[in-house]
């Protein structure tokens, strides 16, 4: 059975979920700290004061934050790295060495689970910090701006706390930057995170396994709308161990003739070109977030190269399009749930519904597209 990132998707998504509901909370506390006593003349001063509630509301949403992804993201890496194994253990069943490699069943807290916990928890630390920062920079900004806007005699105070909000609510918590340079939202970059590193759970399961077997060499399957990243691996050989580069190496064949004058002959041995090794791979960006492909065992002589997956009138620029449209369903959520009124809130409504139906038509002319409703959400709605 083939390991792909798409095995640990659901335990990912059950994670990343925190992260929106969290940022959800947030818009809702920023909202209503800042609409208390709106009408006051005094409000400007009150607001000032009362920052230091605000940010025991926060620190208070992040330490739970914090808690909760960390006990969620460890269940879901041991979920994630057995599901691999797993996988390799029914891949393996059919040349029969399956059986061993289930007698050799390693429990959860391996310390592949652990380094990767690990490398989730350095990676997501300022997150935390960043979170706190960001909503107090917003509610101090809005309260100066409401106050000018107000002394000015133009925009009124509570219509400039609706601007304020709507551009948060707009953006999200921003501001995380990757190690490509790439700035994400909160529970965008969470989910991101959070899919990376169980999916690398779930493949490391499964090489772990093969390892342990003496499985040297995997393949990479053809995968529908593949991006530039992955193009190159498609279809290809890449070996387990260090040595990296091109190359055509002789291996016996997985499956040998039997009989005493088989016996009696050297292994049968075939021509295998190997494209690099899997480090190589996933470096060069195979198996990101969201990657399709899926990897299994190479058996030389028996194991051949997948087909190539046609998508007429469907491309990769269209996945690229669906991930842009559920982006602005999300920002035209956070905005109804940042509203201070009916009427911006009603207005809020009409725009998420547009961006949900032209997610509707663009599905329905890529028959190759599916609409999933979980990426259009932004936390639990009231």
């Amino acid at each position: 059975m083939p390991v792909s990132p798409a095995m640990a998707e659901d335990l990912a998504a059950a994670v990343a979920k925190l992260y929106a509901d969290a940022e959800f909370a947030l818009l809702e506390k920023l909202r209503d700290a800042l609409m208390q006593g709106i009408d006051s003349p005094l409000w400007a001063e009150i607001k000032l004061r009362s920052i230091g509630d605000l940010r025991a509301a926060v620190e208070e949403v992040t330490t739970t934050l914090q808690q909760d992804a960390t006990g969620a993201v460890g269940r879901a890496l041991a979920e994630a790295y057995g599901r691999g194994r797993q996988a390799a253990v029914a891949e393996l069943g059919a040349l029969d060495i399956g059986r061993e490699l289930q007698a050799r069943a390693v429990l959860p807290g391996a310390p592949a689970v652990d380094r990767l916990a690990a490398s989730y928890a350095q990676d997501t630390r300022p997150l935390y910090v960043r979170i706190t920062r960001v909503v107090l920079d917003v509610y101090r900004s809005t309260v100066a701006r409401a106050s000018t806007s107000a002394l000015l005699g133009g925009l009124t105070r509570r219509q400039a706390t609706q601007r304020a909000l709507d551009t948060f609510a707009q953006r999200g918590v921003t501001g995380f930057v990757d190690s490509a340079g790439r700035s994400w939202e909160l529970a965008a970059y969470a989910e991101m995170a959070v899919r990376s590193v169980t999916a690398r759970a779930a493949v490391e399961g499964h090489i772990d396994a093969l390892t342990e077997i003496g499985v040297g060499l995997v393949i990479v399957s053809d995968a529908p709308l593949e991006c530039p990243l992955c193009a190159p691996w498609e279809g290809e050989v890449l070996s387990l161990g260090p040595e990296s580069g091109p190359r055509t190496v002789r291996a016996e064949k997985a499956v040998q003739p039997t009989g005493l004058r088989a016996a009696l002959r050297p292994p049968e041995t075939v021509a295998v070109h190997v494209a690099g090794s899997l480090t190589e791979a996933r470096a060069s960006g195979l198996f990101h977030p969201n990657c399709r492909h899926s990897l299994s065992a190479f058996f030389p002589g028996v194991t051949t190269r997948p087909p190539h997956h046609a998508t007429p009138g469907t491309t990769y620029a269209d996945t690229q399009r669906q991930r842009a449209i559920e982006r602005h369903i999300r920002a035209w959520k956070r905005r109804q749930a940042a509203a201070t009124t009916d009427a911006d809130r009603k207005r809020a409504g009409v725009f998420v519904r547009r961006w949900q139906a032209q997610a509707r038509v663009h599905v329905a002319a890529h028959p190759d597209l599916r609409r999933k409703s979980a990426r259009e959400q932004i936390g639990q709605a009231h």
